[in-house]
C-alpha cells in the first residue's frame, strides 16, 4: 500500500508544473503530514506556524467505527437531534470562503491595459514637449492635451472597473442559483439539506454523482464505491472507498470522504468531521490565496490585434520623430520646433489607437453576462460563449437532456400476457378482482426491492407522485409503480413488502455492467405461508441485451415457469424491440434463489461482491418494463435551428440502439428514411475516400446531402481510424447507442481530431462527465449530477435546451460586433487621422487636425458611437451561417483589410482633406500654396500675417475634424449590417431596432458642438467655430457611404459569386 500511495504522490507531483495550485497544495500538505507521521517533523513550536499542523492532529480516520459516533455525540440509526443540530450550527457555516483578490494585480490590469500604455507615452512626451522642450513660453496647448490624455487614462481605467466588477457581480449573483444539497439522517429520518447547513457530526449518505458536501468518515460503504479526487490530487483514477485506513497520513487514507470530491459508483455513509474553512478543501484555498486573471478567446485576439496596432503606432511616431531630427530640422530650419514636433507627431499615437475597442470588449462581457442570466445559464468562464460561436459539432445525451427526464413506467410484460400500467390501476388494483396474474407479485419484489432511489421522508405524507426521490430518473420510475402496485387480491403492496424483506448486499447500477444487483433475505416471521418461500434472493435490474445471456427460465403470467429457448427469447426479443421502437426504456427484471448457498451473516463485503458475480447465472426473467421518456417540447425546434447554423448534433446515449433512433427522430437528430449501421458503411466504400484526405477536411460537404448513421457500443470497439475518417467526414446524422464512458470520451476525442471541429457536449449523469471535460465546451443540466456540473463549462440552471442555441447566437454575435466595432473605428482613426500627420512630415503642410482634437475624436467621438454596436441584435443570416472555424478564422482578414483600406477609408479621407483645401482656396490659398510649403508657411505667405494663416489652420483643422464626425454617421450605418439593406434593418423600429444608435449619433454632434463652441477650448486647444457650409456638406459626405455601401450589398446579394461578393467582409 505504501509503495501505491508513493507512486501516486510522484505521478501527481510529475504533474503539478501544469499550474494547479490546489493540487499542488494538496501533495505539498500530505508530504508535510507523512513527515511528521515518519517521526521527521520539526519542533512543537515550530509546527503551530506550520500550514499542515492542523491537518497532522486528524485521527478520525483511525479509530474505529463505533468510537467515531462517540466522539461525535451521534446514532448509526438516529443520526442527531434537532437540538443537537441548533446548537451547532451557530458556530460556523459549511461554506469555503473565497481566496482573497488581488486587486493591486487587477488595478495595474486596469491602468496600464489595452490601449492605455500608447495613452500613457503620449502623455509622458507631452508632458516632456511643455516642460522642458517647451522652452521659455511654453505652449499652453501642449499642457491641455497632456491634461486630456491623462483624463483619458482615468476614465478608461473606470471603465474598465465598473464592467469587469458589473460582470462579476451579474456572474456570482446566478452562481447562487444552484442548489447544492446533502442528504442527512436526522431524528431518525432521511432529509434533504442545504449543504451549507451540515454540521459536525452529521451522518451523511451519498450515492453515484453526488459530491461530497463535507469532509467525512466513511461508516458504511458498498462493495463497490469510488471516489473522484482529481480535483484534489490531478489524477483521473477512481480511488476504492474502505472502511478501516489504508495510511497514517490522513490525506492519502482510503476511509475519509474529502470536501469536493466526487462519489462515481456505488453508494456510503459517513460522519462530518469538518466543515467550512476547516475541511482538507478550505486550508488549501486558503493556503493558495490568490485568483489567477485569464484572457477570454476574444480578448486574446484583441490583444494580438492591439500588440500589431501599438508596435504601428509606436513605429511610426519614432519614424516621425527621426525624419524631424534627421531631414526636417537641418533641410527646413524653422519649420517645427522639437516641441511642435513631439506634440504633431503624437497624432501616430493616437490615430491608429482605436481606443473604443478595448471599451467594446470589456463591454460585451457585460452584455453577455446579462443576456446568459436571463436565461438562467450558468456560464463558468465567459470565454465559453465565445467558443460557442465556433461550435460545428453537438453531442448530446438523450435522457434529461433532449427527454424531459420524468420516466414513468408505462408498459409491463411476462412471457406470455402484456398489461398497460393504466389498465393495472383500474383493473386490478380494485377490491374483489381474482383476476390478476400471479406472476406480479415476483415483478413487485424485484422492482421495490432492486432499486437505488429513496423517498425523501419529510415528503412520506404526500401522494406517491409527488413525493420527492433522491435517485436517477429510470430507477425513480421503476420506485413509483412499485410504491402505487397495489393488488388486493395477490395481498401486494409495498410497505408490507419491505417490512418483509431486508437487503444485506447491493452492486448498484452503473453505465459498463447496465444492471443492478440487490441481495435480500426475510426477516424472522411466524406465517407458515411465507416459511414455505425462498427466503433469500439475488435481485437483478437492467438492460435486457445483457441480462438475457444470464437467464435460463422465464416466468409466465401464472407464476409458473419455462425454459428461457432460443424460441423464448426471440419472441421476448420481439416484444423488446417493439418498445423500444415506440421510444420507451425497456428493462429486464431477473431473480434467483439463493437459499441453497451458506451465506453467512458478518462475511465480508468483497467475499459477498465476489460470491454475487459467481452466481449470476441461472436467472429467472421475471418480466419487462417499458418507461416512457418524453422529449422535451421545446427541443425539435432548437434542434432544427442548430442544424440550420450548420452544427451537426449526435446523440450518445446508453439506450437500446432501436429506442434511441426514435426518440432521435421525434427530436430531429434523424431525418434520414434510410439509416445506415457499420456494415452499410464500410459495404459502400466510403473509408477508402479519407485515406489521403488530411484531417482537419475531413468534413461532409453541402453537395452530397444529409446521411444517417447508427452505431453501438460493440461498433465502437471495432472501429479503426479509417472508419473513424468516414463516420466524423461523411455523416451529418449520426446516433450513438449502448455506449459506456470510455466510448463516449472516444467518440468528442475522434470527432475533435478531424474537420478542424469545436466539439459540444451536453450531458447530467455520471457517465457523462469524462466527455463533458474532454469536449470544447461542456454543457451540463441545472438538475444533472454534481459529477457533471463540475467537469461542464456551462450549466443549464432550468434544463433548458433552447438556452444553446441562445448561446451559439451570443457567442457569434459578440465575434460579429467586435469585427463591425474594428470596421468602424479603423478608416477614420488609423487612416483618415495618420493622412493628416503623414501630410505634416513628409509633405510639408500644416497639420489638417490638430492633436488636442485627433484624441479627442478617438476617445470620445468614436467611442460614443462604437458603443451602439456592442448593442446590436444578431443579422437576420446569423444563425444560417458556417460555423467559425477556431483555427483559420481570424477577427481580420484580407476581406477586412479591403473594407477599412480599399472602401470606406478611402472615401473618407479624401472628403475630409477636400474640406481642408476647400477652405483654404477659400482664403485665396491655393493647392501648392498649402502642401509642399514646410518653412514658407509664415508671414508674407500670399500677404497674409502668420496669424492669420494660424487661424486659418485653426478653422481648417475644426473643419476637417467635422467632417470625421458627421461622415462617421454614415459608416456607422453602413457597418450595422454585413449584407442587409439598412431599409430592412433601420435602427428606429423593426426587429433590429437599436435606438443607441441615434443616441450615439446625437452625443458625437453635441460633442463636435462643445470642442468648436466651448467657452475656454479656444484658448488652449484653438478650437474655432467654422462657416456654416461645412456643416452642411458633410452630411452628403455620409450619405454619399451608405449609399455606395448599399450598393455594394446589393451586388454582394444580387451576384453572390462575383468577385465583389468574394471581396465582402
Amino acid at each position: 500500500m505504501d509503495r501505491t500511495l508513493s507512486k501516486t504522490k510522484t505521478r501527481a507531483l510529475g504533474a503539478a508544473p501544469g499550474g494547479h495550485e490546489i493540487q499542488i497544495q494538496y501533495r505539498t500538505l500530505s508530504l508535510h503530514v507523512d513527515s511528521y507521521v515518519e517521526g521527521k517533523s520539526k519542533p512543537a513550536e515550530v509546527q503551530t506556524a506550520d500550514p499542515a499542523s492542523a491537518l497532522r492532529q486528524i485521527d478520525v480516520h483511525q479509530i474505529p467505527v463505533q468510537e467515531v459516533y462517540a466522539r461525535f455525540s451521534t446514532s448509526p440509526t438516529l443520526g442527531l437531534e434537532s437540538d443537537a443540530v441548533e446548537r451547532r450550527s451557530k458556530s460556523a457555516k459549511n461554506v469555503i470562503s473565497s481566496p482573497p483578490t488581488q486587486y493591486w494585480r487587477k488595478g495595474l490590469n486596469y491602468v496600464f491595459g489595452g490601449f492605455n500604455f500608447l495613452m500613457w507615452i503620449a502623455f509622458i512626451v507631452t508632458v516632456l514637449s511643455y516642460e522642458p522642450l517647451g522652452g521659455d513660453a511654453p505652449a499652453a496647448f501642449n499642457l491641455g492635451v497632456a491634461v486630456l490624455l491623462f483624463l483619458v487614462i482615468v476614465i478608461s481605467s473606470t471603465f474598465y472597473a465598473l464592467v469587469d466588477w458589473h460582470a462579476s457581480r451579474i456572474m456570482n449573483s446566478i452562481k447562487t442559483l444552484i442548489a447544492e444539497d446533502a442528504s442527512v439522517i436526522r431524528n431518525g429520518e432521511h432529509q434533504t439539506v442545504p449543504a451549507r447547513d451540515l454540521v459536525v457530526g452529521d451522518i451523511v449518505t451519498l450515492s453515484m454523482g453526488d459530491r461530497v458536501p463535507a469532509d467525512l468518515r466513511l461508516v458504511q460503504i458498498s462493495s463497490d464505491v469510488r471516489f473522484d479526487r482529481s480535483l484534489l490530487t490531478g489524477e483521473s483514477d477512481m480511488i476504492p472507498g474502505t472502511l478501516d485506513a489504508t495510511s497514517h497520513n490522513a490525506l492519502e487514507t482510503r476511509n475519509l470522504a474529502l470536501t469536493s470530491t466526487f462519489v462515481v459508483q456505488g453508494t456510503c455513509t459517513g460522519i462530518v468531521f469538518a466543515i467550512g474553512d476547516k475541511t482538507v478543501m478550505g486550508r488549501i484555498v486558503a493556503m493558495s490565496g490568490k485568483t489567477k486573471l485569464e484572457l477570454t478567446t476574444v480578448q486574446r485576439e484583441i490583444w494580438y490585434f492591439t500588440k500589431i496596432i501599438s508596435t504601428l503606432a509606436l513605429g511610426l511616431f519614432c519614424i516621425a520623430l527621426i525624419v524631424w531630427a534627421a531631414w526636417l530640422r537641418k533641410s527646413f530650419p524653422g519649420f517645427e520646433t522639437a516641441s511642435q514636433a513631439i506634440v504633431n507627431s503624437i497624432g501616430c499615437l493616437t490615430a491608429f489607437v482605436p481606443q473604443g475597442l478595448p471599451v467594446c470588449v470589456a463591454l460585451s462581457l457585460t452584455i453577455v453576462a446579462k443576456r446568459m442570466a436571463k436565461r438562467n445559464v450558468l456560464v463558468k468562464n465567459l470565454a465559453t460563449i465565445e467558443t460557442l460561436g465556433c461550435m460545428s459539432v453537438l453531442c448530446s445525451d438523450k435522457t434529461g437532456t433532449l427527454t424531459v427526464g420524468k420516466m414513468s413506467v408505462q408498459n409491463i410484460a411476462f412471457f406470455d400476457a402484456e398489461f398497460r400500467v393504466q389498465d393495472i390501476k383500474e383493473r386490478l388494483s380494485v377490491e374483489g378482482n381474482s383476476e390478476a396474474p400471479a406472476a406480479f407479485t415476483g415483478l413487485h419484489m424485484v422492482a421495490r426491492l432492486c432499486n437505488g432511489a429513496k423517498f425523501d421522508s419529510t415528503t412520506a405524507h404526500l401522494p406517491v407522485e409527488e413525493r420527492q426521490v433522491k435517485g436517477d430518473a429510470t430507477d425513480t420510475a421503476v420506485l413509483r409503480f412499485a410504491e402505487e402496485l397495489s393488488i388486493p387480491s395477490l395481498a401486494l403492496s409495498a410497505p408490507t413488502l419491505t417490512a418483509a424483506y431486508e437487503k444485506f448486499f447491493e452492486i448498484p447500477f452503473n453505465s459498463k455492467n447496465k444492471w443492478m444487483l440487490t441481495a435480500v433475505r426475510r426477516r424472522e416471521t411466524s406465517d407458515a405461508h411465507a416459511k414455505a418461500e425462498p427466503g433469500t434472493w439475488m435481485l437483478v435490474k437492467g438492460a435486457p441485451d445483457i441480462l438475457f445471456r444470464k437467464c435460463m427460465d422465464v416466468l409466465k403470467a401464472d407464476g409458473t415457469t419455462s425454459p428461457f429457448t432460443p424460441a423464448a427469447r426471440a419472441t421476448i426479443h420481439a416484444l423488446q424491440e417493439r418498445w423500444s421502437s415506440e421510444g420507451q426504456r425497456v428493462l429486464a427484471l431477473c431473480r434467483r434463489s439463493l437459499d441453497e448457498l451458506d451465506i453467512e451473516r458478518d462475511m465480508p463485503a468483497n467475499d459477498l461482491e465476489a460470491l454475487m458475480h459467481s452466481q449470476m447465472r441461472g436467472l429467472t426473467l421475471v418480466g419487462l418494463v417499458g418507461i416512457r421518456d418524453p422529449p422535451r417540447p421545446d427541443v425539435p425546434d432548437a434542434v432544427a435551428t442548430i442544424r440550420r447554423a450548420g452544427v451537426r448534433v449526435f446523440m450518445v446515449t446508453g439506450d437500446f440502439k432501436l429506442t434511441a433512433v426514435a426518440i432521435a427522430r421525434q427530436v430531429g437528430v434523424i431525418t434520414q428514411e434510410k439509416v445506415d449501421t457499420l456494415e452499410d458503411m464500410r459495404s459502400s466504400g466510403v473509408p477508402k475516400r479519407y485515406l489521403t484526405m488530411k484531417a482537419p477536411m475531413m468534413k461532409p460537404s453541402e453537395e452530397d446531402g444529409d446521411r444517417a448513421l447508427v452505431l453501438t457500443g460493440d461498433d465502437i470497439e471495432t472501429l479503426e481510424e479509417a472508419d473513424w475518417n468516414a463516420v466524423v467526414g461523411n455523416y451529418t446524422e449520426i446516433v450513438f447507442a449502448r455506449t459506456t464512458p470510455e466510448q463516449k470520451l472516444k467518440i468528442v476525442e475522434s470527432t475533435k481530431a478531424r474537420g478542424d471541429n469545436t466539439v459540444a457536449v451536453t450531458g447530467d449523469g455520471v457517465n457523462d462527465a469524462p466527455a463533458l471535460k474532454a469536449a470544447d465546451i461542456g454543457v451540463a443540466m441545472g438538475a444533472g449530477s454534481d459529477v457533471a456540473k463540475e467537469a461542464a463549462s456551462m450549466i443549464l440552471l432550468n434544463n433548458d435546451f433552447t438556452s444553446i442555441v441562445v448561446a451559439i447566437e451570443m457567442g457569434r454575435l459578440v465575434f460579429d460586433n467586435l469585427k463591425k466595432v474594428i470596421i468602424y473605428l479603423m478608416p477614420a482613426g488609423s487612416y483618415s487621422e495618420f493622412i493628416t500627420v503623414f501630410c505634416n512630415t513628409f509633405l510639408g503642410m500644416q497639420l489638417a487636425l490638430s492633436s488636442y482634437l485627433q484624441v479627442c475624436f478617438c476617445i470620445t467621438n468614436d467611442v460614443a458611437m462604437s458603443i451602439s454596436l456592442m448593442y446590436e441584435k444578431p443579422e437576420a443570416d446569423l444563425m444560417l451561417r458556417k460555423p467559425r472555424n477556431a483555427r483559420t478564422d481570424r477577427l481580420t482578414n484580407w476581406q477586412f483589410f479591403v473594407q477599412v483600406y480599399l472602401f470606406i477609408g478611402l472615401m473618407m479621407w479624401p472628403c475630409a482633406m477636400s474640406m481642408w483645401f476647400l477652405f483654404m482656396k477659400q482664403q485665396g490659398l491655393g493647392f501648392y500654396d498649402v502642401i509642399l510649403v514646410f518653412n514658407k508657411w509664415g508671414a508674407g505667405l500670399k500677404g497674409y500675417t502668420i496669424e492669420q494663416l494660424n487661424d486659418f489652420v485653426n478653422v481648417g483643422q475644426c473643419i476637417y475634424y467635422v467632417t470625421l464626425v458627421f461622415m462617421q454617421c454614415g459608416a456607422l450605418l453602413a457597418t450595422r449590417n454585413r449584407r442587409v439593406s439598412l431599409l430592412q434593418s433601420n435602427p428606429l423600429w423593426g426587429p433590429r431596432r437599436n435606438l443607441v444608435v441615434p443616441l450615439g449619433m446625437a452625443a458625437t454632434a453635441v460633442i463636435a458642438v462643445v470642442n468648436l463652441y466651448g467657452p475656454g477650448l479656444e484658448k488652449v486647444f484653438m478650437t474655432t467655430p467654422i462657416p456654416g457650409m461645412f456643416w452642411g456638406i458633410p452630411f452628403a459626405f455620409a450619405l454619399g457611404i451608405l449609399v455606395v455601401d448599399e450598393v455594394r450589398k446589393l451586388l454582394v446579394r444580387t451576384y453572390p459569386n462575383s468577385i465583389v461578393a468574394k471581396m465582402a467582409w
